[in-house]
């Protein structure tokens, strides 16, 4: 025998419905799943843009020590 879901105030964020407290914040293991893949396979990347270093081009070369 399970024990009895209870539902949590709030929404899966997967499908909308009721939250469960035994998968919060997801309303079933489908949803915590679905959620779990998305992440493994990158779908949640937060995109960046790569800026050029400003320093790199204002600075001069490192001078070259000289060997006596």
């Amino acid at each position: 025998m399970t024990a009895p879901v209870v539902r949590l105030p709030g929404k899966c964020p997967i499908c909308s419905r009721p939250a469960a407290a035994r998968y919060r914040p997801f309303c079933s293991r489908r949803c915590n799943q679905v959620d779990l893949n998305r992440w493994l396979t990158g779908s949640y990347a937060i995109p960046a843009v790569e800026e050029d270093d400003p320093d790199a081009e204002d600075s001069p070369p490192a001078p070259k020590e000289r060997e006596e």
